[in-house]
């Protein structure tokens, strides 16, 4: 038994946790990224799963997490053919292939809604929650471990609690977190966030101990793996943001002061932080975002990121101990919240948030898909870049201008899929130059788009396009706006006649 106090909790193995979650469970898993996400019992019912099988018996269940998680959690489920049903975010490769083949539905939605959702019952009831924690109490305080994502939503709603109690971590964690949940309307009342360290809430999420039917004690880091380092094109689409926010500084477009960044995760998100950084006429900065990753550890240290906001302390294990060695110096610097309230539209509206993040394509209109290949195929999902594009006070989505070495270009007529549409998106980026789209016309739009970011090699045909469609508000001919993805499907190439050694 785990005893804590006058409450004893009963101490089981993560086979014996997974053996009492039934085939169409829905399981509220604690993960936002990789950070803090369950490890020890989704690998047993990986197991489980693998072994009913065999034995020609059904077993999947239905998966709630933060956003993604790590290897032992959707890749292991995934690969085991043990996920029914996915909601919010993956970036799992075998999560990927069951929702692209159709062997498992994927809900693909903006972060900031899924508490809510989830507490009116939207998705129906939840069975289980599998949470990590650094501790539980008698009367049910949860103390999690590196990232609150939709914890306390979870342990509210679901029927059964399991908990990974995980010493690997840091207890002080408790120290970062403030944990709040939001009423349902019509009883809601402003969020009291005047600025990123604001703290409105507790250290803790809170549960009805009768609730738990388990701890699993664990000892593990996440999951994390670091990313590549900024290459030449990263580089170069981080001085362009960098450059641009500057003359808008100047401009007295933008408080001398600067305003709260939101970053993305990904290399080219790493590197734009790292050229703010770098960069003695950007002032101290702080962050209202979802993840705290790697490229923060070093920019907090040298004072240039004063303080930071998130869900989830999204870092490599090494950048993870150096934070626990100095917790003096970082518990009062980082706050770490539900992520109903780091991803809430109206706080990133108030603040004024500088968004940030990344797409897979872009039209000459401004339309951007981040999320689903050839419009086709999910690559992870939406996540949070909605919720801040919308709101913030500026809006950046930034891309390399070509793939596939030059096969692909990242600047079509027309988008295969819209996620974030021309009326939210303000400013395009890629290593070729910088369009801001703010006080433009369609057609305006669309020649800056295709004479600042597209790469040179594809500018003849995207102006042609342009030249040669139907007169309109928005110019398209509908028997082209796709000739460049289906030439990519033929041949392999979007231009086939292409030579990009001219270029």
């Amino acid at each position: 038994m785990y005893v804590s106090d006058k409450i004893a909790f009963p101490v089981i193995s993560a086979e014996e946790a997974a053996g009492l979650i039934p085939h169409d469970a829905m399981v509220g898993f604690s993960g936002f990224t990789p950070a803090g996400a369950a490890k020890a019992v989704p690998r047993a019912l990986a197991a489980r799963a693998r072994a009913l099988h065999a034995a020609g018996q059904p077993y999947q269940i239905r998966v709630l997490t933060g956003a993604s998680t790590g290897a032992s959690l959707d890749q292991a489920l995934a690969d085991a053919e043990a996920i029914s049903w996915r909601a919010p975010y993956q970036s799992s490769k075998g999560m990927r292939d069951l929702a692209n083949n159709g062997e498992a539905d994927f809900l693909d939605m903006h972060l900031s809604h899924v508490s809510q959702m989830v507490l009116r019952g939207i998705y129906g009831k939840m069975d289980f929650a599998v949470i990590e924690a650094t501790e539980v109490t008698p009367d049910g305080r949860v103390y999690m471990t590196t990232s609150i994502g939709n914890n306390p939503s979870y342990l509210q709603y679901a029927e059964k609690i399991i908990i990974e109690l995980n010493q690997y971590h840091s207890p002080r964690l408790r120290e970062m977190a403030d944990v709040l949940i939001v009423p349902p309307p019509p009883h809601r009342s402003i969020i009291p966030i005047m600025e990123p360290m604001t703290k409105i809430g507790a250290p803790c999420a809170l549960v009805d101990p009768k609730k738990i039917v388990g701890v699993v004690h664990t000892n593990e880091p996440d999951e994390t793996t670091p990313f590549s380092p900024a290459g030449d094109i990263s580089k170069k689409i981080a001085g362009n943001v960098v450059n641009f926010l500057l003359e808008e500084m100047a401009a007295g477009r933008m408080p001398g002061q600067f305003l709260p960044l939101q970053s993305g995760v990904g290399d080219v998100a790493n590197a734009v932080l790292e050229c703010l950084g770098k960069n003695p006429d950007i002032p101290p900065f702080t962050m209202f975002t979802e993840v705290f990753q790697d490229a923060c550890v070093d920019l907090m240290e040298s004072g240039r990121l004063v303080a930071a906001s998130a869900t989830a302390l999204t870092v490599t294990p090494p950048q993870l101990q150096r934070i626990y060695a100095d917790m003096d110096f970082y518990a009062p610097r980082i706050v770490l919240r539900p992520m109903e309230i780091s991803n809430n539209p109206g706080v990133a509206r108030r603040l004024g948030v500088i968004a940030m993040n990344t797409a897979i394509e872009v039209d000459i209109y401004g339309h951007v898909n981040s999320t689903h290949v050839g419009g086709t195929q999910i690559m992870n999902g939406i996540g949070g870049s909605g919720d801040f594009e919308r709101n913030g006070f500026l809006s950046f989505f930034m891309c390399p201008s070509i793939a596939k070495g030059g096969c692909i270009s990242t600047i079509v007529p027309m988008c295969t899929h819209v996620d974030h549409n021309e009326h939210s998106v303000q400013i395009i980026v890629t290593e070729h130059g910088l369009a801001d789209l703010r006080n433009l016309a369609p057609v305006r739009r669309a020649r800056k788009i295709i004479e600042n970011c597209a790469h040179p090699a594809y500018r003849e045909y995207l102006l042609d396009y342009l030249e040669r469609a139907p007169r309109g508000h928005i110019r398209h001919d509908l028997s082209r706006c796709f000739e460049m993805h289906l030439n990519l499907k033929a041949c392999g190439k979007m231009l086939p006649d292409l030579d990009l050694r001219q270029f």
